[in-house]
């Protein structure tokens, strides 16, 4: 058995953005795919300390400082250009180095997309986008710029949102995403937890999402 480990590499999107990878110590049965790079992918101990997750990999890209610029980024309401080149690079190229460098490209039933906050809207935008390619959509506090669109497939990733009795905004959003979901006859979980937007519940809630999704 190997140590985990985190593995950081920089990529030639947007002039060298990073991305970093938690590899378990066993090799993967799962592999989650997040925004916000910097932060979640810090969180794979959590998902692999708890019983009933198997191996978990996190890949994860980097976010830019400048919020507005990060929305744009995560949002596909804003601009659809910069959306568009942020998901090529997260749906392209972060797969190509999971395979190429670790080994790792498992079917969409082991694969997730996940975010907190702006990038809880980018996981539910690139789930929506690829269900071929992430059967599970883990979003976190979702913020208010990408609504629920009226014409979604029939084919949805299974999604498990979570928000916080504290951030109503964000309590409202998910919950509005919720609905619309089971409106199109979705796999849906919604949770809300004791918290404010911030808070360490998405860190705990990421282990319930990961085993709802992979578990045994």
């Amino acid at each position: 058995m190997m140590p985990e480990e985190f593995v950081t590499e920089r990529f030639e999107y947007d002039g060298g953005r990073q991305a970093t990878a938690y590899v378990p110590s066993e090799t993967p049965q799962a592999v989650v795919y997040a925004g916000d790079g910097q932060l979640i992918s810090q969180w794979g101990a959590f998902l692999n300390e708890a019983a009933d997750v198997p191996p978990t990999m996190i890949v994860a890209a980097h976010r830019l400082d400048d919020e507005m610029e990060r929305l744009y980024e995560y949002s596909p309401g804003f601009d659809a250009q910069r959306f568009a080149a942020h998901e090529a690079f997260f749906v392209e190229d972060l797969r190509d180095w999971a395979k190429s460098r670790f080994g790792v490209a498992l079917p969409a039933e082991r694969t997730a997309v996940f975010g907190v906050s702006a990038s809880g809207e980018l996981a539910l935008a690139i789930g929506l986008r690829h269900p071929d390619i992430y059967g599970a959509i883990f979003s976190a506090s979702p913020g208010g710029g990408y609504k629920p669109p009226g014409d979604m497939q029939t084919s949805l990733p299974r999604t498990y949102l979570v928000a916080g009795t504290e951030e109503p905004f964000f309590q409202e959003n998910a919950a509005r995403w919720a609905d619309a979901l089971r409106d199109a006859k979705a796999d849906v979980v919604m949770t809300e937890r004791a918290g404010g937007h911030g808070d360490p519940f998405w860190r705990d809630e990421f282990p319930l999402m990961a085993a709802w999704a992979f578990g045994q």
